[in-house]
C-alpha cells in the first residue's frame, strides 16, 4: 500500500521537486502540475498498485493528503 511517504516520492520525481518541501495539504498547483500531470499521475500510481481509480475520483484530489488518503481507504 502506498503511504504518504511512497507518494511524495513519486511526485518528486515524476515533477522533480525534490526542492519543496511536500506535506499533506500541498497543492497541485504549488507543484506546478496541471489536470493532465495529476492524470499521469494516477495512471502511473494504478498500474503500480494494480487498481483502478474512477474519473470523478480524481477531481476530489486537491491535495497530495487527498490522494493517500483515497489510496489508504482504497488500495
Amino acid at each position: 500500500m502506498y503511504t504518504f511517504e511512497t507518494v511524495c516520492t513519486i511526485v518528486n520525481e515524476k515533477f522533480e521537486i525534490s526542492d519543496v518541501k511536500l506535506t499533506e495539504d500541498t497543492t497541485w498547483d504549488e507543484i506546478g502540475a496541471d489536470s493532465i500531470d495529476l492524470v499521469d499521475l494516477i495512471s502511473e500510481i494504478e498500474s503500480d498498485l494494480d487498481i483502478s481509480i474512477p474519473d470523478e475520483a480524481i477531481e476530489d484530489f486537491k491535495t497530495i493528503g487527498d490522494l493517500v488518503r483515497y489510496l489508504e481507504e482504497n488500495a
